[in-house]
């Protein structure tokens, strides 16, 4: 987030006349909230951007009360990519390099030790959708068939996880 991505946030929360809502500058690998403190963690198509998104998970599990919760939305990978594609730094900035298989999304979450975890897609990208995310000269990276063969490959998605309470976690699950 830069600086006049929080002025502006905070120039709407003023606007919309939200009070419950605080604005931190900082980094989601390294979030500067202390443990066990939020009950919510909303983010936009922003964990795609991370190289470490096990960091990412992991963070948002710390800071999280007891049965908080996580509600995302990203873009995700329904099929697999070429290499070549995932390297790209133009199509990690174009937020689609970076995006994460559903089951390597649902696997990582419970792997933190949410619970719940659910990976519900909205809308898959079509051959149009990919050619506004890719560059022109990533064309060679794509395949012989061009952008067509990305279309069906990523999708928006709503991603929802609850940290456990700490009655579920005496008891073994919830």
């Amino acid at each position: 987030m830069t600086d006049e991505m929080l002025d502006l946030a905070r120039e709407n929360q003023c606007k919309a006349g939200v009070e419950n809502a605080e604005f931190l500058k900082g980094e989601i690998e390294n979030i500067p909230l202390p443990d066990n403190s939020v009950d919510v963690v909303i983010s936009n198509c922003v964990i795609n951007l991370s190289v470490d998104k096990q960091r990412v998970f992991q963070e948002i599990f710390r800071v999280l009360k007891p049965g908080g919760r996580l509600a995302v939305a990203d873009i995700v990978q329904t099929r697999v990519v070429s290499e070549k594609i995932r390297k790209r730094i133009d199509l990690w900035a174009g937020c689609i390099a970076g995006a994460l298989s559903i089951d390597d999304y649902r696997d990582k979450l419970a792997e933190t030790g949410f619970v719940d975890v659910e990976v519900q897609v909205v809308r898959e990208y079509s051959s149009d959708d990919v050619s506004c995310l890719i560059p022109q000269d990533a064309a060679e990276d794509v395949g012989e068939n061009g952008v067509a063969e990305l279309a069906g490959s990523f999708a928006s998605a709503f991603i929802r996880a609850t940290k456990p309470s700490a009655c579920c976690r005496l008891l073994g699950g919830c």
